[in-house]
């Protein structure tokens, strides 16, 4: 009995022994697996990063006219150019086919797409139908008049700015800019926002594309009171909840960039101080 209870406790010994050698690696592995995580998602932070500051630069040699219409990219003139690998060139490549500003060449590979002024007209347009159902889905979604703070802060802040000049013009962008996509959060639709992104990455899209050149326009002045009195109209109309009427109103605000570039259209000089003015085709039947 006295050896059957020896042989007990050394059998228990031994197994507390076990846990313990394989809780401490069962610790060490799992303490591993974080340290590896933590390194992959720094990786994949750095390479996000990466691909992000390579899409940003190759988005701004093409609407600042390195490239010409109809001129093909090779991604390793790319790599020297930019000083990255071929990998984020690549993706970033993709990524502006998919935005639409190159076309997949029939041979492989990508060439600059040419813009006509019927193709600005038709992402103005429909930017202002998707800006539209925005406005009107902020009107039917808003919980509290409250989510309206923010738009009524920055149209007071765009206010006090009143005529954008050289010095003014980049904090009244950044205020229309913030003005846009805060209603586009109002709206609280993912699928809207994704769509609406993709369309104003085409040239003069945007809503503060033409900004610095309506400020050289004749009758500049009164164009940013009315783009004012447009924002201030529509949130009116979200507060009432005036559906019909918020998506109207968005949408006549869109196609004043139409107006202010019909009339940049007239002005050689002005137009090709415009980002992305290269990529349109210059056309009397345009």
């Amino acid at each position: 009995m006295v050896g059957a209870i020896g042989q007990s406790t050394a059998c228990c010994r031994r197994i507390k022994e076990l846990r313990l050698h394989y809780s401490s690696h069962v610790f060490r592995f799992e303490h591993r697996v974080q340290e590896l995580n933590v390194k992959d998602r720094r990786l994949s932070d750095e390479f996000v990063s990466q691909t992000g500051r390579t899409l940003l630069n190759l988005r701004e040699l093409l609407l600042r006219g390195d490239f010409k219409p109809g001129e093909r990219i090779s991604e390793l003139p790319l790599v020297a150019r930019l000083g990255v690998s071929r990998t984020p060139i690549r993706l970033a490549l993709d990524r502006l086919s998919n935005e639409g500003l190159l076309e997949v060449a029939p041979s492989g590979g990508f060439v600059v797409r040419e813009f006509t002024r019927t193709d600005i007209w038709d992402a103005i347009e429909v930017r202002g139908v998707l800006e539209g159902t925005a406005a009107r889905l902020a009107s039917e979604r808003m919980v509290d008049d409250s989510e309206l703070d923010l738009l009524r802060d920055l149209q007071n802040q765009m206010d006090s700015v009143q005529h954008p000049t050289i010095d003014t013009f980049a904090r009244y962008i950044d205020l229309n800019e913030a003005f846009h996509s805060a209603l586009l959060d109002l709206a609280k639709s993912p699928m809207l926002r994704r769509a609406l992104e993709k369309v104003m990455t085409l040239p003069f899209a945007a809503p503060s594309a033409l900004v610095f050149a309506r400020s050289k326009l004749p009758r500049a002045a009164e164009m940013f009171t009315i783009a004012g009195a447009h924002h201030r109209s529509l949130i009116e109309a979200i507060a009432n909840r005036q559906g019909a009427r918020a998506e109207n109103l968005a949408r006549e605000h869109a196609l004043l960039s139409r107006r202010n570039l019909e009339m940049v259209f007239s002005d050689e000089t002005l137009l090709n101080s415009l980002p992305g003015a290269s990529l349109i085709r210059s056309s009397a039947g345009e």
